[in-house]
């Protein structure tokens, strides 16, 4: 991409959604670790959320629990094929003695307008970028809060996480505003 057409692009914050089981806060740790390692120092970190929503990623656990980081600093959005990719690399990682993943990780960002997040499978509602990975508007930000699609997954369409995502999203304000300066 050019610097002309990056330059019209602002600036997001990387959050990293993460399934993991309950009873194994190490993996939450190691993850965490690995993440840090990864994309630099972590910002926030938000309370376990029990996930109970579907039986999807029974393979990782029966008893899972989500968590989400955000990371210092912004990065311009075009980086979201290879944060998934970097994910899914991790997610191998966590797999041990021939066992599967033991963790599920979900890069995304977030500006003022948007909660967007990567994903590899296919849905009308998924823009191709590229390497096999597909970008998601998952929430959109309104003036009286976080607003929701028909597709959006029901844990992020209940509520549940919305005061974390505003954390966030204020600490993309602050950033944008000192970028600004």
């Amino acid at each position: 991409m050019d610097k002309r057409a990056r330059d019209k692009v602002s600036p997001a914050k990387l959050i990293i959604g993460l399934l993991y089981p309950t009873g194994s806060p190490g993996m939450l740790d190691w993850a965490a670790g690995r993440l840090s390692l990864t994309f630099g120092d972590i910002e926030r970190t938000s309370p376990p959320y029990p996930f109970t929503w579907t039986d999807y990623y029974k393979d990782i656990s029966s008893d899972l629990s989500r968590r989400f980081l955000s990371f210092k600093g912004l990065r311009h959005p075009f980086g979201l094929v290879v944060w998934k990719r970097l994910a899914i690399s991790i997610e191998a990682e966590s797999a041990s003695g021939g066992e599967g993943r033991r963790v599920n990780i979900d890069p995304g960002y977030i500006d003022g307008a948007r909660l967007v997040l990567a994903s590899t499978k296919d849905n009308a509602h998924r823009i191709y970028l590229w390497d096999d990975i597909f970008a998601e508007a998952t929430l959109c930000r309104g003036k009286s809060g976080w607003v929701s699609f028909s597709y959006t997954f029901p844990d992020f369409a209940s509520g549940a996480y919305f005061e974390f995502l505003d954390l966030v999203r204020s600490d993309w304000k602050s950033d944008a505003r000192a970028s600004m300066r």
